[in-house]
């Protein structure tokens, strides 16, 4: 005799339960992770160029004032996430605006050394 349920013909094993159609066993579902990975800028020129010229700026001041300007462009760009480098930016700041003060205090102390001078040799 054929099962009504089963138009193939096909006969169960006895003992097993047959699905109605269209059920499927519960299979759990595989879950697929990606991680993303991080893609870090890359470091940025400016920054480089602002240490570079904040430390050339020990021996002649100029440099040291190139130093701070670029370490300002590039701390902007870091910050705006265009281009890495802000902690070499950020130093680079640093450093140039100690090398300028070291070179201003002595260049400010020969000034008013002059202008007294000057102002004494005038007086007599």
């Amino acid at each position: 005799m054929t099962n009504p349920h089963d138009p193939y013909g096909q006969q169960q094993p006895s003992g097993q339960f047959q699905q109605p159609y269209g059920l499927q066993p519960y299979q759990p579902q595989q879950q697929y992770y990606v991680q993303q990975a991080y893609v870090r800028p890359p470091d940025q020129g400016m920054a480089v160029a602002s240490l570079v010229c904040s430390l050339i700026g020990l021996i002649m001041c100029f440099p040291a004032i190139l130093g701070i300007i670029f370490g300002h462009i590039a701390l902007g760009k870091a910050k705006r996430g265009e281009a890495g480098g802000q902690g070499m930016a950020q130093a680079g700041m640093v450093i140039g605006y100690v090398i300028t003060a070291l070179w201003l205090i002595p260049i400010i102390l020969w000034f008013v050394f002059v202008v007294f001078a000057v102002g004494a040799a005038g007086v007599s």
